[in-house]
């Protein structure tokens, strides 16, 4: 007999613990013991069994578990808690004695607290710290658009716009942004930092007011751990880019509402080559051995930039070596394997389990190889895509979001600038003959200037999603604007994908005919048909060949039959001759036919020509528009052969599946056929949807074209 187990001694009812002993247990208020929750990543957790956890009893209870709680004991952050209660006392009674000397001291010595060892605990790695930034972002770019209020004060306001600036200056200088969208909630951003994508929303910065039902409690406990939390990773960002961190702002431009261009980033190198100058360097001879010093870095940098550049080849050599050793080492091992398969014949099994698994092993290492090419067509154009708006210059209006456009486009390598109404510190003036592109959101009342585009700022937005530069023809002012797609959606098999480049095309289309004249014009579509008349007579001069080859051929054919058949020579002779004739007469009918043929094309051409004279075209620009349509045509000709191919082996394919889906069929059983036919039921509605999707985008685009 073992021992008996009481109830309530062992399982949920002691791996779980209910609220309120938590709070007994600790000697702690519920807003303390929240705040610490929060702070220390504590939740609470929800048995299976409540019935078990709570030790029989029904009433609605919130659970932790135990181990949490003892955990929480032990934590240095409650000694500071109590101080803090301790002090308010104090306070509340100095005042309610009118000791005002007392508890200016006391207020003096108030006790404070800091979050660093907790972050510590928290995320050990700084790869486990960028991964739960996504949170803290979020929070702390809503809680920088607040007003201050008796809740939120300026100074969490302030602090909270100072990491956004700083998080925003670093994606900058790295130029780590990937992805944009513009949601009724606010802008979306995606950002990949040392292989992690950290995405985050930073809302629309309109005059509002704050709502009275939600707990600022709750929120700015979270607030108070994302601030230190994202401070720890600005330092760390900025420290591994050589930057200095804090970074120095100006306050002029920071009271004039300047954003971004309030901080001053320094590269490390710079700030301490200006402050050796200022406080260190007194001699001439310092100043040489830095200049020196900056030499040897440019020589150091020049010769691993050639290292770099011979690093292919030397790849190239390496793979050479290695497959000829894998070649020597398989024929040395399948020798080897002969030799012992000769000898030993019971350990069969093990042979072709361990083959097996070495087949798999060697699948598995050729999918998860990546040559050095590929890994250098990635980040070549992850460079080009990075250097997006290298070659633009853009001016903002004052009814465009500066404070997103910036940040955008000086992401990707382009320059900004603004109104001097907007905000202070822009680099050039609306005059400037730099600017190629111009970002207005209203009518235009201006006369416009010609060596600058006029657009409206999605189009910054669709490139960055589409990673190329648009058309700028569908975004101009005062047009509908195309839809504004979320690159965030990743598409399954059968999805409906909506595409905006086919519109682009078709507006690029009608620019470019429209510029062609009526002469032309008049001009291809003669071409057009003598280029059909040629296509004719080609066809016509092939079915001659063919019929002479098969001429040919009849004729060997027979030559064998008369060797092996002496006695119907005669016969077969005489019939043999008169098809000849016959065959020889039809040929010499169709030559003169297509004698006549090209005598009346020579004319045409001709005529057709003389006619370009009259218009004013010159003879070497009808060559070009006759060589252009021959090419179309061959072209034409060679794509439906390969589609008839294509079409060939479709065919084959789809009855190999259909035999093969109906095999499957009949092995499955009854549960079986009805999950299939879920499935396939499934599959059905979803093409279906598809189906009137492409339908409705078909018929909006047929009224867009009648309206043009």
């Amino acid at each position: 007999m073992g021992k008996l187990k009481r109830k309530g001694k062992a399982g949920a009812a002691t791996n779980y613990i209910t609220r309120n002993k938590a709070l007994n247990k600790l000697q702690l208020t519920l807003a303390d013991f929240r705040r610490l929750c929060i702070l220390k990543g504590v939740y609470p957790r929800e048995p299976k069994n409540k019935k078990k956890a709570n030790k029989g009893s029904t009433a609605p209870a919130t659970f932790y578990y135990t181990k949490d709680i003892q955990y929480l004991a032990h934590e240095p952050i409650l000694k500071k808690f109590r101080e803090h209660k301790t002090f308010l006392k104090k306070l509340t009674k100095a005042l309610g004695k009118r000791q005002l000397s007392i508890a200016k001291n006391l207020e003096k010595n108030k006790p404070v607290y800091t979050l660093d060892f907790i972050i510590k605990e928290r995320y050990p790695t700084f790869i486990d710290a960028l991964r739960d930034l996504d949170d803290a972002l979020c929070l702390i770019f809503l809680f920088s658009t607040f007003p201050s209020t008796e809740k939120i004060t300026s100074e969490i306001v302030t602090n909270c716009q100072r990491l956004s600036l700083e998080f925003q200056h670093y994606v900058i200088h790295t130029r780590s942004l990937r992805k944009v969208f513009l949601s009724i909630k606010g802008i979306y951003y995606q950002a990949e930092i040392k292989g992690q994508q950290i995405n985050w929303l930073v809302p629309y910065q309109f005059s509002h007011s704050v709502p009275d039902d939600v707990d600022f409690r709750v929120m700015t406990t979270f607030l108070e751990f994302y601030q230190t939390l994202v401070g720890f990773v600005n330092f760390k960002l900025f420290t591994d880019s050589n930057l200095t961190y804090p970074p120095k702002l100006d306050t002029l431009k920071y009271e004039g509402a300047a954003g971004l261009n309030a901080l001053m980033v320094e590269t490390t190198k710079n700030f301490v080559t200006n402050s050796e100058n200022v406080e260190n360097v007194k001699d001439v001879e310092d100043v040489e051995d830095v200049e020196n010093n900056r030499e040897e870095e440019k020589a150091q940098k020049l010769e691993s930039e050639k290292r770099l550049e011979t690093l292919p080849e030397k790849l190239a050599e390496i793979k050479v070596k290695e497959i000829t050793e894998t070649e020597d080492q398989s024929y040395n091992s399948t020798i080897d394997a002969i030799d012992v398969n000769e000898n030993i014949i019971d350990d069969f099994t093990e042979q072709t389990s361990n083959q097996n698994t070495l087949q798999e092993q060697d699948v598995s290492s050729q999918t998860q190889t990546y040559t050095y090419r590929d890994i250098q067509l990635m980040s070549d154009a992850l460079s080009e895509f990075e250097k997006l708006f290298s070659n633009c210059i853009f001016y903002l209006s004052r009814e465009v979001p500066k404070y997103s456009l910036e940040f955008v486009i000086r992401s990707f390598g382009g320059l900004v600038g603004w109104d001097d109404i907007v905000e202070i510190g822009s680099p050039f003036k609306e005059n400037d003959e730099r600017i190629t592109h111009q970002i207005i959101d209203r009518p235009i009342t201006k006369e416009l200037i010609p060596t600058r585009v006029y657009i409206q700022p999605q189009w910054v937005y669709d490139c960055i999603n589409a990673k190329n530069l648009l058309n700028t023809k569908p975004y101009q002012p005062g047009k509908a604007l195309p839809p504004h797609l979320s690159p965030f959606v990743e598409y399954e098999d059968g999805d409906y994908v909506p595409v905006n480049d086919v519109e682009l095309e078709e507006n690029e289309g009608i620019g470019e005919n429209a510029e062609v004249s009526d002469s032309h014009q008049k001009i291809k579509s003669d071409i057009k048909n003598e280029s059909e008349n040629e296509n004719d007579m080609d066809e016509g001069e092939d079915e001659d060949e063919n019929d002479m080859d098969e001429d040919e051929e009849g004729e060997d054919e027979n030559d064998m039959d008369e060797d092996e058949n002496d006695v119907d020579e005669d016969d077969k002779d005489t019939s043999e001759d008169e098809k000849v004739l016959d065959e020889d007469e039809e040929s010499e009918k169709s030559d003169t036919s297509d004698i006549n043929n090209e005598i009346d094309e020579e004319e045409l051409i001709h005529q057709k020509e003389l006619e370009a004279e009259a218009r004013g075209i010159s003879f070497s620009e009808y060559q070009v528009q006759m060589d252009k349509n021959k090419n179309r045509k061959t072209k034409n000709h060679n794509n439906a052969d390969s589609s008839a191919h294509n079409s060939k082996k479709r065919n084959v394919k789809e009855i190999e599946e259909k035999e093969r889906k109906e095999l499957g069929m009949v092995m499955m059983s009854k549960k079986q056929k009805k999950l299939y036919a879920k499935i396939q039921y499934g599959k059905n509605k979803k093409n279906e949807k598809v189906q009137n999707l492409e339908k409705k985008k078909r018929n909006i685009m047929n009224q867009k074209k009648q309206k043009t």
